[in-house]
């Protein structure tokens, strides 16, 4: 089995800045792309940012600028570095990760529980 297990979310002023943390464990052979969604409440789940196993990155238009990815490939671990964060950031914020497992040839998406992220006015 995978886990991914998040850190890092919490309550912070517009301005401000949080850095999530996503920690991925088990059986795991290979991980390709790592990425961060978030979901607020009543709109759809949303890429925020992706980054490939050579560190290629992907940004959503509304964190660009503001956000940044980054991965640890030795500890199959992504971070996501928010900063000038505004209230509207505000949601859960979920790791996914593409992971190719022990004894198999193909990749599967993992997700992690969320963190909640919450920027006040």
């Amino acid at each position: 089995q995978v886990q991914l297990v998040e850190s890092g979310g919490g309550l912070v002023q517009a301005g401000g800045s949080l850095r999530l943390s996503c920690a991925a464990s088990g059986s795991i052979f290979s991980i390709n792309n790592m990425g961060w969604y978030r979901q607020a409440p009543g709109k759809q789940r949303e890429l925020v940012a992706t980054i490939t196993s050579g560190g290629s990155t992907n940004y959503a238009g509304s964190v660009k600028g503001r956000f940044t990815i980054s991965r640890d490939n030795a500890e199959n671990t992504v971070y996501l570095q928010m900063n000038s964060l505004k209230p509207e950031d505000t949601a859960v914020y979920y790791c996914n990760a593409h992971v190719q497992r022990y004894y198999s040839s193909a990749y599967s998406s993992y997700w992690g529980q969320g963190t909640q992220v919450t920027v006040s006015s």
